[in-house]
Protein backbone atom coordinates (compact mmCIF):
# COMPACT_ATOMS: atom_id res chain seq x y z
CA UNK A 1 0.00 0.00 0.00
CA UNK A 2 2.88 2.35 0.75
CA UNK A 3 4.25 1.93 -2.76
CA UNK A 4 0.83 2.86 -4.15
CA UNK A 5 0.84 6.29 -2.59
CA UNK A 6 4.54 6.99 -2.82
CA UNK A 7 5.74 9.87 -4.93
CA UNK A 8 9.19 8.36 -5.26
CA UNK A 9 11.01 7.88 -8.54
CA UNK A 10 11.79 4.21 -8.07
CA UNK A 11 9.42 1.26 -7.73
CA UNK A 12 10.93 0.07 -4.44
CA UNK A 13 8.84 0.23 -1.28
CA UNK A 14 9.34 3.46 0.65
CA UNK A 15 7.50 5.51 3.23
CA UNK A 16 5.15 7.89 1.41
CA UNK A 17 5.92 11.56 1.97
CA UNK A 18 2.36 12.42 2.97
CA UNK A 19 2.58 10.13 6.03
CA UNK A 20 5.30 12.25 7.59
CA UNK A 21 4.15 15.66 6.38
CA UNK A 22 0.69 17.02 7.30
CA UNK A 23 1.20 19.81 4.76
CA UNK A 24 1.74 17.32 1.92
CA UNK A 25 -1.24 15.27 3.11
CA UNK A 26 -3.48 18.35 3.08
CA UNK A 27 -2.27 19.30 -0.40
CA UNK A 28 -2.94 15.82 -1.77
CA UNK A 29 -6.40 15.51 -0.18
CA UNK A 30 -7.59 18.92 -1.34
CA UNK A 31 -6.14 18.35 -4.80
CA UNK A 32 -8.04 15.08 -5.08
CA UNK A 33 -11.27 16.84 -4.08
CA UNK A 34 -10.82 19.61 -6.65
CA UNK A 35 -10.08 17.10 -9.41
CA UNK A 36 -13.12 15.01 -8.44
CA UNK A 37 -15.38 18.05 -8.72
CA UNK A 38 -13.90 18.91 -12.12
CA UNK A 39 -14.29 15.31 -13.32
CA UNK A 40 -18.06 15.16 -12.83
CA UNK A 41 -19.29 17.38 -15.68
CA UNK A 42 -16.50 16.10 -17.96
CA UNK A 43 -17.43 12.46 -17.38
CA UNK A 44 -21.11 13.21 -17.98
CA UNK A 45 -20.32 15.08 -21.20
CA UNK A 46 -18.11 12.27 -22.49
CA UNK A 47 -20.83 9.73 -21.69
CA UNK A 48 -23.28 11.71 -23.80
CA UNK A 49 -20.66 11.93 -26.57
CA UNK A 50 -20.25 8.14 -26.47
CA UNK A 51 -24.02 7.64 -26.50
CA UNK A 52 -24.28 5.92 -23.11
CA UNK A 53 -25.86 6.69 -19.72
CA UNK A 54 -23.93 9.32 -17.66
CA UNK A 55 -23.23 6.76 -14.92
CA UNK A 56 -21.10 4.76 -17.41
CA UNK A 57 -18.64 7.63 -17.73
CA UNK A 58 -18.74 8.46 -14.01
CA UNK A 59 -18.05 4.86 -13.01
CA UNK A 60 -15.26 4.68 -15.60
CA UNK A 61 -13.64 7.78 -14.12
CA UNK A 62 -13.81 6.24 -10.64
CA UNK A 63 -12.30 2.88 -11.60
CA UNK A 64 -9.67 4.40 -13.91
CA UNK A 65 -8.43 6.85 -11.27
CA UNK A 66 -8.33 4.33 -8.43
CA UNK A 67 -6.69 1.58 -10.48
CA UNK A 68 -4.08 3.78 -12.13
CA UNK A 69 -3.08 5.03 -8.66
CA UNK A 70 -1.85 1.48 -8.05
CA UNK A 71 -0.57 0.53 -11.50
CA UNK A 72 0.51 3.78 -13.19
CA UNK A 73 4.07 4.90 -13.74
CA UNK A 74 3.43 8.64 -13.36
CA UNK A 75 2.49 9.74 -9.81
CA UNK A 76 -0.16 12.49 -9.57
CA UNK A 77 -1.39 12.05 -13.14
CA UNK A 78 -5.16 11.66 -13.50
CA UNK A 79 -6.77 8.99 -15.68
CA UNK A 80 -10.51 8.85 -16.29
CA UNK A 81 -13.11 8.73 -19.04
CA UNK A 82 -11.94 10.97 -21.90
CA UNK A 83 -13.33 12.56 -25.03
CA UNK A 84 -10.82 10.80 -27.25
CA UNK A 85 -11.96 7.35 -26.12
CA UNK A 86 -15.61 8.46 -26.30
CA UNK A 87 -15.13 9.37 -29.96
CA UNK A 88 -13.61 5.94 -30.65
CA UNK A 89 -16.35 3.89 -28.97
CA UNK A 90 -19.38 6.00 -29.97
CA UNK A 91 -20.01 4.18 -33.31
CA UNK A 92 -19.71 0.78 -31.61
CA UNK A 93 -22.15 1.74 -28.85
CA UNK A 94 -24.60 3.11 -31.39
CA UNK A 95 -24.53 0.07 -33.68
CA UNK A 96 -24.13 -2.79 -31.21
CA UNK A 97 -24.96 -1.55 -27.72
CA UNK A 98 -23.25 -1.15 -24.36
CA UNK A 99 -22.21 -4.80 -24.04
CA UNK A 100 -19.97 -4.61 -27.10
CA UNK A 101 -18.53 -1.30 -25.93
CA UNK A 102 -17.55 -2.82 -22.58
CA UNK A 103 -16.02 -5.87 -24.30
CA UNK A 104 -13.99 -3.58 -26.56
CA UNK A 105 -12.70 -1.68 -23.52
CA UNK A 106 -11.49 -4.90 -21.90
CA UNK A 107 -9.81 -6.08 -25.11
CA UNK A 108 -8.33 -2.61 -25.61
CA UNK A 109 -6.79 -2.82 -22.14
CA UNK A 110 -5.32 -6.20 -23.02
CA UNK A 111 -3.83 -4.73 -26.20
CA UNK A 112 -2.27 -1.95 -24.12
CA UNK A 113 -0.59 -4.47 -21.83
CA UNK A 114 0.78 -6.34 -24.87
CA UNK A 115 2.04 -3.11 -26.46
CA UNK A 116 3.69 -2.12 -23.19
CA UNK A 117 5.54 -5.44 -23.01
CA UNK A 118 6.57 -4.93 -26.66
CA UNK A 119 8.22 -1.62 -25.70
CA UNK A 120 5.84 0.93 -27.20
CA UNK A 121 6.84 3.49 -24.55
CA UNK A 122 10.31 3.73 -26.12
CA UNK A 123 8.75 5.40 -29.16
CA UNK A 124 8.33 8.56 -27.06
CA UNK A 125 11.96 9.44 -27.78
CA UNK A 126 11.02 10.07 -31.42
CA UNK A 127 8.53 12.84 -30.59
CA UNK A 128 10.22 16.23 -31.24
CA UNK A 129 9.87 19.25 -29.00
CA UNK A 130 7.89 21.15 -31.64
CA UNK A 131 5.26 18.38 -31.59
CA UNK A 132 5.09 18.60 -27.81
CA UNK A 133 4.58 22.37 -28.00
CA UNK A 134 1.84 21.90 -30.61
CA UNK A 135 0.28 19.17 -28.46
CA UNK A 136 0.19 21.46 -25.42
CA UNK A 137 -1.20 24.42 -27.34
CA UNK A 138 -3.86 22.31 -29.07
CA UNK A 139 -4.82 20.86 -25.71
CA UNK A 140 -5.25 24.34 -24.23
CA UNK A 141 -7.42 25.42 -27.16
CA UNK A 142 -9.58 22.28 -26.89
CA UNK A 143 -10.05 22.77 -23.15
CA UNK A 144 -11.13 26.38 -23.70
CA UNK A 145 -13.40 25.59 -26.66
CA UNK A 146 -15.12 22.88 -24.62
CA UNK A 147 -16.24 25.60 -22.20
CA UNK A 148 -17.78 27.83 -24.88
CA UNK A 149 -21.12 25.93 -25.05
CA UNK A 150 -21.56 26.64 -21.33
CA UNK A 151 -21.23 30.36 -22.04
CA UNK A 152 -23.67 30.61 -24.95
CA UNK A 153 -27.42 31.09 -24.50
CA UNK A 154 -27.20 31.19 -20.70
CA UNK A 155 -28.62 33.65 -18.14
CA UNK A 156 -26.62 36.88 -17.90
CA UNK A 157 -25.65 36.11 -14.30
CA UNK A 158 -23.38 33.31 -15.53
CA UNK A 159 -20.88 35.83 -16.89
CA UNK A 160 -20.25 37.76 -13.66
CA UNK A 161 -20.07 34.43 -11.79
CA UNK A 162 -17.36 33.21 -14.16
CA UNK A 163 -15.54 36.54 -13.81
CA UNK A 164 -15.67 36.35 -10.01
CA UNK A 165 -14.38 32.78 -10.03
CA UNK A 166 -11.51 33.76 -12.35
CA UNK A 167 -10.65 36.70 -10.10
CA UNK A 168 -10.57 34.41 -7.05
CA UNK A 169 -8.27 31.93 -8.76
CA UNK A 170 -5.97 34.72 -9.95
CA UNK A 171 -5.80 36.65 -6.67
CA UNK A 172 -6.01 33.98 -3.94
CA UNK A 173 -2.78 32.03 -4.72
CA UNK A 174 -0.84 35.27 -4.17
CA UNK A 175 -2.19 35.49 -0.63
CA UNK A 176 -3.04 31.94 0.46
CA UNK A 177 -1.49 28.64 -0.64
CA UNK A 178 -2.91 26.28 1.99
CA UNK A 179 -6.19 25.74 0.11
CA UNK A 180 -6.47 25.33 -3.69
CA UNK A 181 -8.01 28.45 -5.23
CA UNK A 182 -10.33 26.41 -7.51
CA UNK A 183 -11.89 24.72 -4.47
CA UNK A 184 -12.49 28.10 -2.81
CA UNK A 185 -14.09 29.44 -6.00
CA UNK A 186 -16.37 26.41 -6.33
CA UNK A 187 -17.49 26.55 -2.68
CA UNK A 188 -18.11 30.32 -2.67
CA UNK A 189 -20.04 30.35 -5.93
CA UNK A 190 -22.13 27.36 -4.90
CA UNK A 191 -22.94 28.97 -1.56
CA UNK A 192 -23.93 32.22 -3.28
CA UNK A 193 -26.19 30.47 -5.79
CA UNK A 194 -27.93 28.46 -3.06
CA UNK A 195 -28.37 31.38 -0.64
CA UNK A 196 -29.43 33.88 -3.30
CA UNK A 197 -31.59 31.24 -5.00
CA UNK A 198 -30.54 32.34 -8.48
CA UNK A 199 -31.32 30.16 -11.47
CA UNK A 200 -28.15 29.34 -13.40
CA UNK A 201 -27.06 26.10 -15.11
CA UNK A 202 -25.62 23.60 -12.64
CA UNK A 203 -24.06 20.13 -12.62
CA UNK A 204 -27.47 18.52 -12.26
CA UNK A 205 -28.47 19.94 -15.64
CA UNK A 206 -25.68 17.97 -17.32
CA UNK A 207 -27.22 14.58 -16.55
CA UNK A 208 -28.61 12.29 -13.88
CA UNK A 209 -26.09 11.29 -11.23
CA UNK A 210 -26.02 7.61 -10.18
CA UNK A 211 -27.39 6.52 -6.82
CA UNK A 212 -25.70 3.11 -6.60
CA UNK A 213 -22.20 1.59 -6.77
CA UNK A 214 -20.75 0.02 -9.90
CA UNK A 215 -21.12 -3.77 -10.09
CA UNK A 216 -18.47 -6.25 -11.21
CA UNK A 217 -19.52 -8.49 -14.09
CA UNK A 218 -18.85 -9.84 -17.58
CA UNK A 219 -19.91 -7.92 -20.70
CA UNK A 220 -23.30 -8.95 -22.06
CA UNK A 221 -22.12 -10.25 -25.44
CA UNK A 222 -21.92 -13.66 -27.11
CA UNK A 223 -18.40 -15.02 -26.68
CA UNK A 224 -17.86 -15.89 -30.35
CA UNK A 225 -15.33 -15.19 -33.07
CA UNK A 226 -17.85 -12.87 -34.72
CA UNK A 227 -17.93 -10.74 -31.58
CA UNK A 228 -14.13 -10.64 -31.53
CA UNK A 229 -13.92 -9.45 -35.13
CA UNK A 230 -16.51 -6.77 -34.37
CA UNK A 231 -14.80 -5.30 -31.33
CA UNK A 232 -11.13 -5.85 -32.29
CA UNK A 233 -10.73 -2.74 -34.52
CA UNK A 234 -12.32 -0.53 -31.87
CA UNK A 235 -10.21 -2.16 -29.14
CA UNK A 236 -7.01 -1.49 -31.08
CA UNK A 237 -8.06 2.14 -31.58
CA UNK A 238 -8.78 2.45 -27.85
CA UNK A 239 -5.33 1.04 -27.07
CA UNK A 240 -3.41 3.27 -29.47
CA UNK A 241 -5.26 6.51 -28.76
CA UNK A 242 -5.23 5.90 -25.01
CA UNK A 243 -1.51 5.10 -24.90
CA UNK A 244 -0.55 8.07 -27.02
CA UNK A 245 -2.51 10.55 -24.93
CA UNK A 246 -1.32 8.97 -21.68
CA UNK A 247 2.35 8.91 -22.62
CA UNK A 248 2.25 12.46 -23.96
CA UNK A 249 0.52 13.62 -20.78
CA UNK A 250 3.06 11.76 -18.64
CA UNK A 251 5.89 13.56 -20.43
CA UNK A 252 4.15 16.88 -19.89
CA UNK A 253 3.70 16.17 -16.17
CA UNK A 254 7.36 15.08 -16.00
CA UNK A 255 8.39 18.49 -17.30
CA UNK A 256 6.11 20.38 -14.91
CA UNK A 257 7.19 18.44 -11.83
CA UNK A 258 10.84 18.08 -12.93
CA UNK A 259 10.71 14.34 -12.28
CA UNK A 260 10.95 11.21 -14.41
CA UNK A 261 8.24 8.59 -14.72
CA UNK A 262 8.21 4.95 -15.79
CA UNK A 263 6.56 5.10 -19.22
CA UNK A 264 6.51 1.31 -19.64
CA UNK A 265 4.74 0.89 -16.31
CA UNK A 266 2.34 3.66 -17.28
CA UNK A 267 1.57 1.83 -20.53
CA UNK A 268 0.64 -1.50 -18.98
CA UNK A 269 -0.93 0.32 -16.03
CA UNK A 270 -3.35 2.02 -18.43
CA UNK A 271 -4.16 -1.42 -19.84
CA UNK A 272 -4.90 -2.87 -16.42
CA UNK A 273 -7.05 0.16 -15.55
CA UNK A 274 -9.10 -0.28 -18.73
CA UNK A 275 -9.54 -3.99 -18.08
CA UNK A 276 -10.79 -3.28 -14.56
CA UNK A 277 -13.01 -0.50 -15.86
CA UNK A 278 -14.51 -2.80 -18.47
CA UNK A 279 -15.39 -5.47 -15.92
CA UNK A 280 -17.16 -2.78 -13.90
CA UNK A 281 -19.16 -1.72 -16.96
CA UNK A 282 -17.28 1.53 -17.66
CA UNK A 283 -16.57 3.13 -21.03
CA UNK A 284 -12.79 3.09 -20.69
CA UNK A 285 -10.42 6.03 -20.66
CA UNK A 286 -6.84 7.26 -20.47
CA UNK A 287 -4.85 10.10 -18.92
CA UNK A 288 -6.84 13.33 -18.63
CA UNK A 289 -4.63 16.25 -19.50
CA UNK A 290 -6.83 19.03 -18.16
CA UNK A 291 -7.48 17.32 -14.83
CA UNK A 292 -3.81 16.35 -14.56
CA UNK A 293 -2.91 20.02 -14.97
CA UNK A 294 -5.40 20.92 -12.22
CA UNK A 295 -3.76 18.32 -9.99
CA UNK A 296 -0.07 19.04 -10.52
CA UNK A 297 0.03 22.65 -11.74
CA UNK A 298 -2.89 24.34 -9.97
CA UNK A 299 -3.19 22.24 -6.81
CA UNK A 300 0.53 21.24 -6.73
CA UNK A 301 -0.10 17.59 -5.93
CA UNK A 302 2.84 15.24 -6.41
CA UNK A 303 1.90 11.76 -5.16
CA UNK A 304 -0.39 8.88 -6.04
CA UNK A 305 -2.63 9.77 -3.10
CA UNK A 306 -4.24 12.64 -4.99
CA UNK A 307 -5.02 10.36 -7.93
CA UNK A 308 -6.48 7.69 -5.66
CA UNK A 309 -8.57 10.18 -3.71
CA UNK A 310 -9.83 11.85 -6.89
CA UNK A 311 -11.51 8.56 -7.77
CA UNK A 312 -12.77 7.93 -4.23
CA UNK A 313 -14.11 11.47 -3.80
CA UNK A 314 -15.79 11.25 -7.20
CA UNK A 315 -17.74 8.16 -6.17
CA UNK A 316 -18.69 9.66 -2.82
CA UNK A 317 -19.78 12.93 -4.40
CA UNK A 318 -22.02 11.42 -7.06
CA UNK A 319 -23.48 8.52 -5.05
CA UNK A 320 -23.69 9.89 -1.50
CA UNK A 321 -23.74 13.66 -2.03
CA UNK A 322 -25.28 13.73 -5.47
CA UNK A 323 -28.06 16.14 -4.45
CA UNK A 324 -25.50 18.67 -3.20
CA UNK A 325 -23.10 18.23 -6.12
CA UNK A 326 -25.96 18.77 -8.56
CA UNK A 327 -26.30 22.33 -7.22
CA UNK A 328 -22.72 23.36 -8.13
CA UNK A 329 -23.01 26.08 -10.79
CA UNK A 330 -21.35 25.22 -14.07
CA UNK A 331 -19.93 28.75 -14.07
CA UNK A 332 -17.49 27.74 -11.31
CA UNK A 333 -16.26 24.65 -13.15
CA UNK A 334 -16.06 26.53 -16.45
CA UNK A 335 -13.87 29.15 -14.78
CA UNK A 336 -11.58 26.43 -13.41
CA UNK A 337 -11.10 24.92 -16.88
CA UNK A 338 -10.50 28.35 -18.43
CA UNK A 339 -7.70 28.94 -15.93
CA UNK A 340 -6.30 25.52 -16.78
CA UNK A 341 -6.34 26.30 -20.51
CA UNK A 342 -4.60 29.65 -19.99
CA UNK A 343 -1.97 28.06 -17.78
CA UNK A 344 -1.43 25.15 -20.15
CA UNK A 345 -0.89 27.17 -23.34
CA UNK A 346 2.77 27.81 -24.16
CA UNK A 347 2.55 31.57 -24.69
CA UNK A 348 6.29 31.84 -25.23
CA UNK A 349 5.96 29.72 -28.39
CA UNK A 350 3.88 32.38 -30.19
CA UNK A 351 5.83 35.47 -29.10
CA UNK A 352 7.06 37.41 -32.17
CA UNK A 353 10.65 37.24 -30.90
CA UNK A 354 10.40 33.43 -30.61
CA UNK A 355 8.82 33.03 -34.05
CA UNK A 356 11.56 35.17 -35.64
CA UNK A 357 14.29 32.93 -34.23
CA UNK A 358 12.53 29.61 -34.77
CA UNK A 359 13.32 27.70 -38.00
CA UNK A 360 10.39 27.60 -40.42
CA UNK A 361 10.29 23.80 -40.23
CA UNK A 362 9.81 23.83 -36.45
CA UNK A 363 6.95 26.30 -36.75
CA UNK A 364 5.36 24.20 -39.50
CA UNK A 365 5.46 21.09 -37.30
CA UNK A 366 3.81 22.95 -34.41
CA UNK A 367 1.11 24.38 -36.68
CA UNK A 368 0.37 20.98 -38.28
CA UNK A 369 0.06 19.38 -34.83
CA UNK A 370 -2.35 22.07 -33.63
CA UNK A 371 -4.35 22.12 -36.88
CA UNK A 372 -4.63 18.32 -37.04
CA UNK A 373 -5.82 18.15 -33.46
CA UNK A 374 -8.38 20.93 -33.81
CA UNK A 375 -9.71 19.54 -37.10
CA UNK A 376 -10.28 16.06 -35.69
CA UNK A 377 -10.75 16.89 -31.97
CA UNK A 378 -8.28 14.06 -31.41
CA UNK A 379 -4.89 14.78 -29.85
CA UNK A 380 -3.50 11.46 -31.08
CA UNK A 381 -4.20 12.35 -34.72
CA UNK A 382 -2.54 15.74 -34.29
CA UNK A 383 0.56 14.17 -32.74
CA UNK A 384 0.88 11.58 -35.53
CA UNK A 385 0.56 14.28 -38.21
CA UNK A 386 3.10 16.44 -36.41
CA UNK A 387 5.62 13.59 -36.11
CA UNK A 388 5.19 12.69 -39.80
CA UNK A 389 5.73 16.33 -40.78
CA UNK A 390 8.84 16.50 -38.59
CA UNK A 391 10.19 13.34 -40.21
CA UNK A 392 9.72 14.72 -43.72
CA UNK A 393 11.35 18.04 -42.83
CA UNK A 394 14.24 16.26 -41.11
CA UNK A 395 14.77 13.94 -44.08
CA UNK A 396 14.85 16.91 -46.49
CA UNK A 397 17.27 18.76 -44.24
CA UNK A 398 19.66 15.83 -43.81
CA UNK A 399 19.48 14.92 -47.51
CA UNK A 400 21.18 18.22 -48.36
CA UNK A 401 24.26 17.19 -46.40
CA UNK A 402 25.21 14.50 -48.94
CA UNK A 403 27.86 15.78 -51.33
CA UNK A 404 29.91 14.46 -54.27
CA UNK A 405 33.23 15.93 -55.43
CA UNK A 406 35.69 14.50 -57.94
CA UNK A 407 39.26 14.86 -59.16
CA UNK A 408 41.45 13.15 -61.75
CA UNK A 409 44.39 11.26 -60.27
CA UNK A 410 46.45 10.20 -63.27
CA UNK A 411 44.37 7.64 -65.13
CA UNK A 412 41.89 7.29 -62.27
CA UNK A 413 38.82 9.39 -61.55
CA UNK A 414 38.28 9.69 -57.78
CA UNK A 415 34.84 10.58 -56.47
CA UNK A 416 34.56 11.56 -52.81
CA UNK A 417 31.08 11.10 -51.36
CA UNK A 418 30.32 12.67 -47.99
CA UNK A 419 27.31 12.86 -45.68
CA UNK A 420 24.50 10.58 -44.57
CA UNK A 421 23.28 8.23 -47.29
CA UNK A 422 19.67 7.15 -46.97
CA UNK A 423 16.61 7.06 -49.22
CA UNK A 424 16.22 10.86 -49.41
CA UNK A 425 19.88 11.70 -50.07
CA UNK A 426 20.81 8.73 -52.26
CA UNK A 427 18.03 9.08 -54.84
CA UNK A 428 19.99 11.66 -56.86
CA UNK A 429 23.38 10.06 -56.24
CA UNK A 430 23.26 8.02 -59.45
CA UNK A 431 23.06 11.16 -61.60
CA UNK A 432 26.20 12.80 -60.21
CA UNK A 433 28.73 10.59 -62.06
CA UNK A 434 30.11 11.07 -65.58
CA UNK A 435 29.80 7.48 -66.82
CA UNK A 436 30.67 8.24 -70.46
CA UNK A 437 33.48 10.73 -69.88
CA UNK A 438 35.33 9.04 -66.99
CA UNK A 439 38.47 6.90 -67.58
CA UNK A 440 38.42 3.12 -67.32
CA UNK A 441 39.23 3.15 -63.62
CA UNK A 442 36.97 4.91 -61.13
CA UNK A 443 37.32 5.04 -57.33
CA UNK A 444 34.34 5.99 -55.16
CA UNK A 445 35.67 7.08 -51.76
CA UNK A 446 33.06 6.85 -48.98
CA UNK A 447 35.39 7.70 -46.09
CA UNK A 448 33.24 10.71 -45.18
CA UNK A 449 29.88 9.00 -45.70
CA UNK A 450 27.68 6.55 -43.82
CA UNK A 451 25.22 4.08 -45.34
CA UNK A 452 21.89 3.88 -43.50
CA UNK A 453 19.49 1.90 -45.66
CA UNK A 454 18.92 -0.43 -48.63
CA UNK A 455 18.13 2.51 -50.93
CA UNK A 456 21.72 3.70 -50.60
CA UNK A 457 23.11 0.24 -51.33
CA UNK A 458 20.84 0.01 -54.37
CA UNK A 459 22.09 3.42 -55.58
CA UNK A 460 25.73 2.32 -55.25
CA UNK A 461 24.92 -0.93 -57.13
CA UNK A 462 23.30 1.10 -59.89
CA UNK A 463 26.42 3.29 -60.19
CA UNK A 464 28.84 0.35 -60.47
CA UNK A 465 26.49 -1.43 -62.90
CA UNK A 466 26.43 1.60 -65.23
CA UNK A 467 30.21 1.73 -65.29
CA UNK A 468 30.42 -2.02 -65.94
CA UNK A 469 27.99 -1.64 -68.87
CA UNK A 470 30.59 0.69 -70.45
CA UNK A 471 33.48 -1.66 -69.78
CA UNK A 472 34.83 0.40 -66.90
CA UNK A 473 35.72 -0.67 -63.36
CA UNK A 474 34.32 1.26 -60.39
CA UNK A 475 35.73 0.46 -56.95
CA UNK A 476 34.08 1.48 -53.67
CA UNK A 477 36.56 2.22 -50.85
CA UNK A 478 36.66 3.87 -47.45
CA UNK A 479 33.52 2.34 -45.93
CA UNK A 480 33.41 2.42 -42.16
CA UNK A 481 32.81 -0.89 -40.40
CA UNK A 482 29.04 -0.57 -40.01
CA UNK A 483 28.53 0.67 -43.57
CA UNK A 484 30.79 -2.03 -45.03
CA UNK A 485 28.87 -4.78 -43.25
CA UNK A 486 25.56 -3.32 -44.40
CA UNK A 487 26.86 -3.02 -47.98
CA UNK A 488 28.26 -6.57 -48.08
CA UNK A 489 24.97 -8.05 -46.85
CA UNK A 490 22.83 -6.33 -49.47
CA UNK A 491 25.00 -5.48 -52.47
CA UNK A 492 23.91 -7.45 -55.54
CA UNK A 493 20.94 -8.94 -53.70
CA UNK A 494 18.35 -6.21 -54.21
CA UNK A 495 17.02 -7.35 -57.57
CA UNK A 496 17.45 -6.26 -61.13
CA UNK A 497 15.41 -3.11 -60.60
CA UNK A 498 18.08 -1.36 -58.57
Amino acid sequence: MSSLLSAGRSPRLSRPEWLSSPKVLRTEVLAGLVVALALIPEAISFSILAGVDPKIGLFASFTMAVTIAFTGGRPAMISAATGAIALVVAPLAKEHGLGYLVAAVILGGLFQVILAVAGVAKLMRFIPRSVMVGFVNALAILIFSAQVPHLVGVPWLVYPLVAVALAIMWWLPKRVTAVPAPLVAIVLLTAFVIIAQVAVPNVGDEGTLPDSLPVLGLPDVPFTFATLTTIAPYALAIALVGLMESLMTAKLVDDITDTRSDKTRESWGQGVANIVTGFFGGMGGCAMIGQSMINVKVSRARTRLSTFLAGVFLLILVVVLGDVVALIPMAALVAVMIMVSVGTFDWHSIKPSTLRRMPAGEIAVMVVTVAGTLATHNLAVGVVLGVLTAMVIFARRVARFASVTSELDGETRVYRVGGELFFASSNDLVHQFDYAGDPDRVVIDLSSAHIWDASSVAALDAITTRYEARGKHAQIVGLNEASEKFHENLSGKLGAGH
